[in-house]
This record gives structure tokens, sequence and C-alpha cells, in this order.
């Protein structure tokens, strides 16, 4: 399904994202994820920046899955935003803890 701009237009799917996986991998791994930055630390990877459109998401999808490691979010980023490393995990569910 297209996003369709007010004037019918196919609006661009392109922009940046950061995806976070459970585990690590190291900075090497940024070549087999299109030049995209790769930075690990606390148990997690996270995997961030522009991918073209759709497709190209679901290609970094693909390789994601074939690696083995658990998704935990996957994020587009507002025009301008950089990595934020400090994005909360936490369940949006009952916070009376």
């Amino acid at each position: 399904m297209n996003e369709r701009t007010p004037q019918g237009g196919a609006s661009s799917d392109a922009g940046s994202y950061e995806i976070r996986l459970s585990g690590q991998l190291d900075a090497r791994w940024a070549a087999w994820f299109d030049g995209m930055t790769v930075s690990a630390g606390d148990g997690t990877t996270v995997i961030s920046g522009p991918i073209a459109d759709q497709a190209a998401l679901h290609g970094v999808l693909q390789r994601v899955r074939d690696l083995g490691l658990p998704l935990i979010s996957v994020e587009r980023l507002e025009r301008g935003a950089h990595s934020p490393l400090t994005t909360d995990l936490e369940p949006q569910g009952d916070q009376s803890r």
C-alpha cells in the first residue's frame, strides 16, 4: 500500500531508520548492511542510516532475519534526527510499578 500525497502522487518512502536487535554485532557488519551504521552496547545492536524505500527496508529486515538475532524495534527517524540510543524499550502497559 503506497502513501499518497494530497495531489495524488506517491510520497517518497526514503528515510532514516533505526533497527534495534537483541545481541551484539560489531562494526564490521556495516558492509553487509549497505554501509549503515552498526553500533553495539548493553546487549543490543543498533543498525541505523538512510534507506531508499520500503523494498530496501524489507531487504534489510531479511538480512536481520538471516542473522537469527531477535528484532526489538524498527523506527523511522524524523528528518534531521540522529540515532537516538536512548529509545524507551519498556512496555507501554501498566506503569504503576
